[in-house]
């Protein structure tokens, strides 16, 4: 079983810390097009929702195209793809969110039990569901900041021994980049107030 997985060094070493069942001949690439022909599974860990790459992605079809996709859902890219959380530090989680349009179910089920993956099947939404978390405390904690209640380590440590987080706000904002952060939140505010963009963040993500 050959994958093809599109990625950055960062990403790759997430990747490589999960175990994968069976014979499995992992091909790493940094491009679409560099995807070798006769890849039984293509993940792209750095998809962009642009019809360049999805039309590069679409020409594997019907083999299983996993895609990094925690704001763009399915129903945007129109494509019946896989679309996982990927963000820098969810990886390493021992579940992996997994959505797909209806009907897909079965191939998830099948592909991810080849993998030898635990996965959580969830709803084709923006940001899933530990992402969404995730976001709005991250913005939370800005607002707190831009309030002078408290400052950024302090926050972090409050967080970290209030919650067991493995990392504070702020340093979870940096490990997953704040650019992503702020997209999926400015996305999620047109669908509900409560994720309107904290000022200070949104000036520090466009920086």
């Amino acid at each position: 079983m050959k994958l093809a997985v599109i990625t950055g060094e960062e990403l790759e070493k997430e990747f490589a810390s999960k175990q994968i069942s069976g014979c499995a001949n992992v091909c790493i690439v940094n491009e679409p097009q560099n995807v070798p022909a006769d890849s039984y599974i293509v993940f792209d860990l750095l998809f962009k929702h642009t019809p360049e790459r999805v039309s590069h992605l679409r020409q594997f079809l019907p083999r299983p195209v996993i895609i990094n996709s925690v704001t763009d859902t399915l129903t945007a890219v129109d494509q019946p793809f896989i679309r996982i959380n990927a963000w820098p530090t969810f990886l390493e989680r021992n579940i992996v969110e997994v959505a797909a349009l209806p009907g897909g179910e079965k191939t998830i089920e099948k592909v991810f039990n080849e993998l030898g993956w635990n996965y959580l099947l969830v709803p084709d939404i923006t940001g899933m569901i530990s992402a969404r978390i995730a976001g709005a405390i991250i913005n939370e904690a800005y607002h707190t900041l831009q309030a002078k209640v408290s400052t950024r380590s302090e926050i972090d440590i409050a967080m970290k021994l209030g919650t067991h987080y493995p990392y504070g706000p702020f340093e979870w904002s940096k490990k997953i980049g704040l650019k992503k952060v702020y997209e999926m939140l400015l996305q999620l505010s047109k669908e509900n107030s409560l994720y309107e963009v904290s000022t200070l963040l949104s000036d520090e993500a466009n920086v």
